[in-house]
C-alpha cells in the first residue's frame, strides 16, 4: 500500500476516527514529550483547568 492510499484512507475515516489516527501519529512523533504534558493537554481538552488570575488570587475548592 502507498502513502496516497493510506492517506486516502484516513480521509476517508469518520471524523472520531480520523482523531484516533493523528493522536497515534502524534505519539510516534513526539516520543520526547512527557507524559505529564499530554496528561496536562488531556486536562485542558477536558475542561479541567482554572484560569492563571483565579489559581493565583482565588482559594482553592474544598477537598472532597
Amino acid at each position: 500500500m502507498s502513502v496516497k492510499e493510506i492517506i486516502r484512507e484516513i480521509e476517508a475515516l469518520p471524523t472520531d476516527q480520523r482523531a484516533q489516527v493523528i493522536e497515534f501519529v502524534h505519539c510516534l512523533e513526539d516520543g520526547d514529550i512527557p507524559d505529564s504534558f499530554r496528561q496536562g493537554m488531556a486536562d485542558i481538552e477536558a475542561g479541567r483547568v482554572v484560569d492563571m488570575d483565579t489559581a493565583l488570587n482565588q482559594p482553592p475548592p474544598a477537598k472532597r
